[in-house]
């Protein structure tokens, strides 16, 4: 009983493949209860056995289903004392042409916009404040997942979504800022070439050009964002760590 009552909680977004999932293994095998959300149902065939007790499915892309979420997950947290020690926005979405090219900022529709920075920079804020006081309760922390997209022209990442990622890192910054006083530390990571299910075609010649010649991996991201959540970042707020092998130098 003493171990569940001390056990500490995160809420994730995008939980359910790459780097989402390989983050829902580190902080599940540090013994966290991990609440994921994301677009689908959760899957029976997961071997997660908590699965199912702290899944929520919530469509980012929907502020009245974001705020529903927000009520959703203050209701379970109520049973733990009402304390959320972690909440890391890592959903987003990054929409192609019908050929998978990126979108320009000269032809991307304006509807395509307005759906992109509701999932990639409106429901981070949304979330965060919502369960603002059950972060502050725990003197949690937030994560941020931006992009190496946020800082450069990408051949893979269309405007919208670089731009979203751009405005998620200023509005890190000034979440650190306002949270802070709170006991709230908030930060960002901003991950390159990440090897998951689903690459772009031409990542191969994008690695070439990586100092480490090599993609990164889900879980190398996870680590970094325990870190971020952990008591060995306690003094570190209002940052933006890369993870890219050196692709931004």
């Amino acid at each position: 009983m003493a171990k569940t009552q001390t056990r500490k909680t995160i809420v994730l977004t995008g939980a359910s493949r790459g780097i989402g999932h390989a983050t829902v293994k580190r902080f599940s095998g540090e013994g966290w209860r991990v609440i994921t959300c994301s677009r689908q149902a959760f899957s029976q065939n997961c071997p997660w056995p908590a699965g199912p007790d702290d899944h929520i499915k919530v469509d980012l892309a929907d502020p009245e289903d974001v705020g529903l979420a927000v009520s959703e997950i203050r209701r379970r947290l109520e049973a733990e004392g009402g304390e959320l020690h972690a909440l890391v926005n890592n959903a987003g979405i990054s929409p192609k042409l019908e050929d998978g090219s990126r979108m320009n900022s000269i032809d991307t529709p304006m509807h395509v916009w307005r759906a992109v920075f509701q999932v990639n920079f409106f429901a981070p804020i949304m979330l965060a404040r919502g369960l603002f006081k059950e972060l502050a309760a725990a003197r949690g922390a937030i994560v941020n997942v931006t992009s190496i997209a946020g800082t450069r022209v990408h051949p893979f990442a269309g405007t919208a979504y670089a731009t979203s990622k751009a405005a998620l890192g200023a509005l890190t910054r000034e979440m650190a800022h306002d949270f802070g006083p709170h006991g709230i530390r908030v930060n960002a990571i901003a991950p390159g070439e990440i090897d998951t299910a689903i690459l772009s075609p031409g990542t191969d010649k994008i690695v070439e050009t990586i100092p480490l010649r090599r993609l990164g991996t889900t879980a190398e991201v996870a680590d970094t964002i325990y870190y971020l959540c952990s008591p060995q970042s306690a003094y570190v707020t209002g940052s933006e760590i890369h993870i890219n092998g050196g692709q931004h130098v």
